[in-house]
């Protein structure tokens, strides 16, 4: 592919979102070569046998050494400490670019070990299944979802750009913001569902005299969902809630508020408080399907 926008591009790690960057980068034809790393020789086996990557390294550095683009596909606890080990084997020019749902505190571990003359742009991909793994990958992913990227105030524009239509070229819309406007906007359209999910499924289990195979067996639409959510990678949600403890902190403390007013009006029968916060999230829920009618 010597038209591909990259001569190399560097996947390190390849479960749900490094091997649908392979899949989507394939059908796009955005890289030249694609090399992935993996922990698990298993997992790089697997990533071999599909084919959404062309070469696998046990080595990071040897998977990096080269690349013009680096995508961090993993938890976003051990970020930094990739970085650190990358360091001396990325190309002058090279992007790196990450896939968390985090990015305050991934600037703040990783943008020390990112050396000279190496663009560093962070990036998260609001796309996701409960589902985990190389196998689980698919190049649809990102079709019409939404990246959020978050360029340093003193980062390169180009290399920003570049970004932009990567992830387009995959088939994401594409937003730039702050880190910290991110935080606050992921702790409340993701982090916090996904902490409900984790408790309401918790929850149900707990409740005596309500078996788990009643559970599952008269489950509606709403409930089912939760458990979808409830069963994503527990090691990368306990990382992203760690890492945006204060955003998550400041969201959470508004929904107990806002909690605490409905279970008073059931407590005290107020149909009419009840029926005001229905008709309103009802409206905004229209309004969240004529925007994406519109789109």
């Amino acid at each position: 592919m010597a038209d591909a926008p990259f001569e190399k591009v560097a996947l390190i790690g390849l479960g749900l979102i490094g091997s649908s960057l392979g899949h989507a980068m394939k059908r796009a034809g955005i890289a030249s070569h694609i090399a992935g790393h993996a922990r698990s020789k298993e997992t790089l086996q697997t990533a071999i046998d599909i084919g959404f990557v062309d070469s696998v390294c046990e080595d990071m550095g040897k998977a990096v050494s080269g690349a013009d683009l680096v995508i961090l596909c993993v938890p976003v606890g051990i970020c930094g400490s990739i970085c650190e080990q990358i360091a001396p084997d990325l190309k002058q020019g090279a992007i790196v670019t990450d896939v968390g749902s985090v990015k305050a505190a991934i600037i703040a571990d990783c943008e020390r070990h990112i050396p000279a003359g190496v663009h560093f742009v962070p990036g998260h991909p609001m796309a996701g299944t409960e589902f985990s793994g190389p196998a689980s990958g698919f190049a649809e992913l990102f079709d019409s979802r939404w990246c959020l990227l978050t360029p340093l105030p003193d980062g390169d524009p180009l290399a920003t750009q570049k970004l932009i239509e990567f992830w387009q070229a995959c088939g994401a819309n594409v937003e730039t913001m702050t880190a910290q406007h991110h935080d606050v906007v992921a702790a409340i359209t993701s982090h916090l569902p996904h902490l409900i999910a984790f408790n309401i499924v918790g929850t149900a289990d707990d409740i005596e005299g309500v078996a788990e195979q009643e559970v599952i067996k008269y489950a509606a639409g709403g409930f089912r969902d939760f458990t979808r959510i409830a069963a994503s990678d527990p090691t990368m949600w306990r990382d992203v809630f760690l890492h945006n403890k204060d955003a998550v902190l400041e969201v959470l403390e508004r929904f107990n508020e806002d909690l605490g007013s409905l279970t008073k009006a059931i407590k005290q029968s107020d149909g009419d408080k009840l029926f005001e916060q229905f008709e309103r999230t009802r409206h905004i829920r229209q309004n969240i399907l004529d925007d994406e009618s519109n789109q």
